[in-house]
């Protein structure tokens, strides 16, 4: 097969093959010999390093391009199953590794445009991953982009795929995804913490007054969003429908930038919802400028056609109708199109379009800031604009099972900032441990956004639900915020070392068949493992159930301090106060402990979670600055480290904080530190140090709740080592673990719905804990429970320790 090697590529007349890397081939087809080396909406980087590939001619004429890892035949032609193949090497246990053109690919999947109307599962794009060894990325029809505007490619029929042959290296794939497509941006610290969103129509008053309560009741936001009733909704017939509007209702909003200043005021950011199909019109603020600027007949009230392909269109459109009320104080904006997919060029999405300009745009003039929108994803490279709306979810159990699967599933496609309508949109019924479960996982999610449809039973606010349920969900709320430190720093590490915060389980653990069984489950960042509940709790026992895997080594439960040994599946079941969200021992977890207000920038006061039995450490990133693009002279590291040594039964354990590197300005000038020492319930020895000198220092409460002890240090500078050495006793350790699980199993039974006999029987088992084996115990415990998710709650707490 005739082909001339040039560089990295291999090409004919008619062909060409480039070799990105060992494992990523780009195959390109067309007749007419038109090949692009300029940017698509999806490729913007085919610069990689020099990969080692060999071309020949086989003994039939066909040509062989070989790799390390995969083989290509090609006998000519246009591709075809017949004259195009790939083997690629690797084990995956039964599947084929070998590839024709126009084969079906099978893959993990990636994700889709939106959730608008579903109830439960809808079916997802294809992603880079496989369990077949390979995967596929036709990028053919996108268009292509230069010099700020998309156009179509010379020749409209040519091929052009991205074959990635990377088995189960799943992790690599998806770096040379975003070496490819361009890196995730960071993003604006606020937009980590929780965000007010509701379909209704506020005024100024209202809407302010709401905030109000939210922070007397100590509920924290920091992003405020206002659905389309900002706007005029109300036009003359003559002017079409008010669905498109960029005019303040002033009968709602009297005054606008007083009104977004007392949002800034009370620490939070604003983005308004548009609609902007239906173009400018002449009742809007914006008409008579705009429709100067685009020589419309203002007589004749003609209005300003929506146009993106339009560049002078584009020009107006941010400069009359956005650009103004940017400066008045809103951050970003909500880009809610429902309009289809025609933007006057054949294969053009026009969402695509307003994604990337608006991105563009809210970059600032020069690119100066973080770029930000809420909008809907239109394809891959869709990461680069973050962030995603998933659309108007119906109300249900089914449609909350689906989201932890769709949410870990995005990153197969580099997608991992979305947001979704968390307690769910639309219809449904009321479920007040629905709602719960829903804003549970919303802030163990990549962005936490309560919404509601204009429904005046059907808002979010946490008191509108029980007790029970509206004391959950603000502890969680509140935790939500506590968690930007570390989710500020899986931010540094999804632009930098291009790891998405959520991650499926077959990133981390080395796959087998069963593992892709647990959908639900996944990483959230790289100290936690999830696994929300996602269906009704059992009314005897009172408690939701999950079956999750446990990868190895040994767990801690954030929220019970549980103890779980991992390497087998195990059925979690929690109460309405918590979910499954769990860290190996070893693991260091920075919260900022400051426990009122809206404020997330960097905290004086940090709670750092120690998860006691193992060596361990961790990395906080920070910045002063939020450049829009990454530069390392603007951030702070602060490095942790754990050590831990067991000497026959005592156990000693060695806390390190290292001196600040980077950027000095980006840390507070003095940070206090609360120490969670988890599986530490009494000390025998205690010693801290800062640089050269030793501080006296006391242990505090003893938290059972979460089984921690707590302890203060001194302010710091961030200019020299910390130093804090404990040492505990093994024995008395387990014993306090028995206590610990005699409390649990107490409140279990105390909480089931069965008679007060059956609980007497069932827990004078656990007084037998530390006398005889726990699978004595969890024979008698069979015999005695009744209920079979009781009794799956206390097999989990009896197995899970194996002290």
């Amino acid at each position: 097969m005739e082909g001339i090697r040039e560089g990295n590529q291999i090409r004919g007349k008619h062909f060409r093959f480039t070799v990105l890397t060992e494992r990523l081939l780009r195959l390109e087809y067309s007749e007419k010999g038109c090949f692009v080396d300029g940017e698509s909406q999806m490729a913007v980087n085919r610069s990689f390093p020099p990969a080692e590939f060999h071309w020949e001619e086989g003994k039939q004429g066909e040509g062989i391009l070989r790799t390390k890892y995969l083989r290509l035949i090609y006998k000519g032609g246009a591709f075809s199953s017949e004259n195009l193949r790939i083997f690629v090497s690797g084990d995956a246990g039964n599947t084929s590794a070998l590839w024709h053109y126009g084969d079906k690919i099978e893959s993990l999947k990636g994700t889709a445009r939106t959730l608008d109307g579903i109830d439960g599962a809808l079916p997802l794009s294809e992603g880079i991953v496989s369990r077949q060894l390979f995967s596929v990325l036709d990028d053919s029809k996108s268009m292509l982009y230069k010099d700020g505007n998309f156009f179509v490619r010379e020749d409209s029929e040519a091929i052009d795929l991205y074959f990635f042959a990377y088995g189960t290296d799943y992790k690599t794939a998806l770096k040379d995804f975003f070496h490819l497509t361009g890196d995730v941006p960071l993003l604006p610290r606020y937009t980590l913490g929780n965000w007010w969103s509701r379909y209704f129509v506020y005024s100024e008053e209202s809407y302010l007054e709401l905030m109000d309560r939210f922070q007397e009741e100590n509920i924290p936001f920091q992003v405020a969003v206002i659905d389309m009733d900002w706007h005029i909704t109300k036009v003359p017939e003559k002017y079409g429908t008010g669905w498109t509007g960029y005019s303040w209702n002033k009968d709602l909003f009297p005054d606008p930038p007083r009104f977004l200043k007392a949002l800034k005021d009370r620490g939070m950011a604003c983005t308004l919802n548009v609609h902007p199909a239906d173009g400018v019109r002449a009742f809007e603020d914006c008409y008579p400028a705009f429709a100067e600027f685009m020589g419309v007949n203002q007589k004749e009230e003609e209005p300003v056609l929506f146009d993106l392909l339009d560049e002078k269109f584009r020009e107006g459109y941010f400069r009359f109708v956005h650009h103004p009320m940017e400066k008045d104080g809103v951050d970003f904006w909500w880009i809610d199109w429902q309009q289809g997919e025609n933007s006057g060029m054949k294969g053009l999405d026009p969402l695509w379009m307003l994604n990337h300009y608006h991105y563009e745009d809210n970059k600032g003039k020069n690119g100066e800031k973080r770029g930000l929108i809420l909008s809907r994803y239109a394809g891959p490279g869709s990461h680069r604009y973050p962030i995603g709306f998933s659309g108007d979810t119906v109300i249900s159990w089914e449609s909350l099972d689906f989201q932890p699967y769709f949410t870990a599933t995005a990153s197969n496609i580099g997608y991992g900032w979305w947001s979704h309508d968390i307690g769910g949109h639309m219809w449904g019924v009321r479920d007040d441990s629905l709602f719960t479960r829903w804003v549970q996982l919303g802030v163990f999610s990549p962005i936490m956004r309560l919404h509601s449809t204009n429904n005046a039973f059907n808002g979010k606010e946490p008191w509108k639900y029980s007790r029970d349920a509206e004391a959950v969900s603000k502890n969680f709320l509140r935790l939500r915020k506590a968690l930007v430190p570390y989710l500020y720093t899986m931010n540094y590490l999804a632009h930098v070392e291009r790891r998405p915060l959520i991650l499926p389980l077959y990133y981390e653990e080395k796959p087998w068949d069963g593992l892709y069984d647990y959908k639900n489950e996944y990483y959230f960042g790289t100290e936690l493992l999830c696994a929300p509940i996602t269906e009704k709790e059992d009314p005897v026992s009172g408690l939701g159930k999950v079956k999750a895997w446990l990868p190895e080594g040994r767990w801690v439960d954030f929220f019970t301090g549980e103890k779980l040994t991992g390497g087998r599946e195990l059925e979690l079941y929690r109460s309405l106060e918590s979910i499954p969200v769990l860290a190996k021992e070893g693991t260091i977890l920075p919260l900022d402990g400051r426990e009122e207000g809206n404020a997330v920038d960097a905290p004086e006061l940090m709670e750092l979670h120690i998860f006691s039995g193992a060596d361990g450490s961790f990395c906080l990133a920070e910045d002063e600055h939020e450049y829009a693009d990454f530069r390392k002279e603007d951030w702070a590291f602060t490095r942790f480290s754990l050590r831990h040594e067991s000497r026959g039964g005592s156990v000693e354990e060695v806390l390190h904080i290292f001196p600040v590197e980077g950027n000095e300005n980006a840390f507070p000038k003095e940070r206090l530190f609360l120490l969670h020492l988890r599986g530490v319930s009494s000390l025998e020895g205690l010693s801290l140090t800062y640089g050269d000198s030793e501080l006296p220092v006391e242990a505090g409460d003893y938290l059972e709740e979460e089984d921690a002890l707590l302890l203060s240090l001194p302010a710091w500078d961030g200019k020299e080592s910390i130093c804090l050495r404990y040492r505990y006793n093994q024995e008395k350790r387990e014993t306090q673990e028995n206590k610990l699980l005699q409390d649990r199993a107490f409140t279990l039974l105390q909480n089931a719905q069965i008679s007060y006999d059956e609980k007497t029987r069932i827990f004078e088992c656990f007084k037998d804990l530390g006398k005889k084996t726990r699978a004595e115990i969890l024979g008698a415990v069979h015999s005695r429970c009744t209920s079979e998710s009781l009794r799956g709650a206390l097999v989990e707490l009896l197995s899970a320790s194996g002290v």
